[in-house]
């Protein structure tokens, strides 16, 4: 098995997809927060000091998918279409899903990834004063898949 990021040397280099046609691309990720239930609480009835949590956070993760390219090196720049950040309170926490939906000739997977971790880690970085215990994990793509015609 070859891996598409390293040249027939080794070296890592971006993968020309530049033969590729344009496809419509669609993606879904997910991530959690584990928080104190007192935290979850807090959130839920809007009074953390930073602000709004959820509103941070969406905004927060609308914007890491637009800068994927910029974070992740190899990645290529996409065109996006739309962003959706959405997030389930649970009793111990908060789970992030998102959705990215791109019209270009690779990706899109990254970015829905990327936005449910900046969201994730915008919820730690609004609620670390009041919850020393928070915890981020499940990061994972949740499906993906494109059609050619774009």
């Amino acid at each position: 098995m070859s891996l598409t990021h390293l040249d027939n040397k080794g070296a890592a280099r971006m993968v020309d997809v530049s033969a590729k046609p344009l496809s419509k691309r669609k993606a879904r990720a997910t991530a959690g927060i584990r928080l104190a239930p007192a935290t979850v609480a807090l959130v839920r009835a809007g009074l953390i000091k930073k602000g709004d949590v959820l509103a941070v956070a969406r905004v927060a993760g609308i914007a890491a998918a637009k800068k994927t390219s910029d974070l992740i090196p190899l990645c290529h720049g996409i065109r996006l279409d739309h962003v959706a950040v959405n997030f389930t309170l649970q009793a111990d926490g908060i789970d992030v899903e998102t959705a990215a939906v791109g019209t270009d000739r690779t990706g899109i997977e990254m970015e829905a990834l990327t936005a449910a971790c900046v969201a994730a880690l915008t919820i730690y970085d609004m609620c670390k004063a009041v919850d020393k215990n928070m915890s981020i994990g499940g990061i994972r793509l949740l499906e993906k898949s494109k059609s050619e015609k774009a």
